[in-house]
């Protein structure tokens, strides 16, 4: 199994690993409440009332959220007495998700 990947691996196409991490992180991004989380951080790290207050959703939803991102390691937290703080750590998801949002942005304006 390990040759078949490596021999796949050096004719250019991704193991099933790599397409299984893609997925996982794809995943993650296919709620639009969970790319706004992601937009939010992209400006610094926030504690979930700085997230509330930017973002309209209920706590227990938020946490939802974050609980699904911190599991899929878009985000890293820290605690700080009784708060708890966000950051993204996972700068290939932000570059992702920017790029994505500013195509859809431009054809959008392009059809206006």
């Amino acid at each position: 199994m390990a040759r078949r990947q490596q021999a796949v691996a050096i004719d250019g196409v991704e193991s099933d690993e790599v397409f299984e991490s893609a997925a996982e992180i794809f995943r993650a991004m296919s709620a639009p409440m969970r790319l706004k989380i992601i937009s939010c951080l992209c400006n610094g790290e926030k504690n979930v009332t700085q997230l509330l207050e930017a973002i309209q959703t209920t706590q227990p939803n938020m946490s939802q959220h974050l609980n699904t991102l911190y599991r899929a390691g878009v985000i890293g937290r820290r605690r700080e007495g009784v708060q708890v703080f966000y950051r993204l750590v996972n700068d290939r998801v932000v570059t992702l998700c920017r790029a994505v949002c500013t195509q859809i942005a431009i054809e959008a304006d392009l059809k206006s």
